[in-house]
């Protein structure tokens, strides 16, 4: 192999690479939202009524 071709099979490699982490960092960032959108309507949840009880669940499930 010659110096152009594995400059041009590494700068591939390279841009494989950046794809991938790409992806990982909109994985994280998605995963970071989720958490906060979570914790910030944890309050606001918690305070809200039930509108099912246990029992209406285990009947529409057909739960023992």
């Amino acid at each position: 192999m010659t110096i152009e071709v594995d400059l041009k099979e590494i700068k591939n490699l390279l841009s494989e690479l950046n794809k991938k982490i790409d992806v990982l960092l909109e994985e994280k960032e998605t995963l970071a939202v989720m958490a906060l959108a979570e914790k910030s309507l944890k309050d606001f949840l918690e305070k809200e009524p039930d509108i099912y009880t246990v029992k209406d669940v285990k009947a529409k499930v057909k739960c023992s």
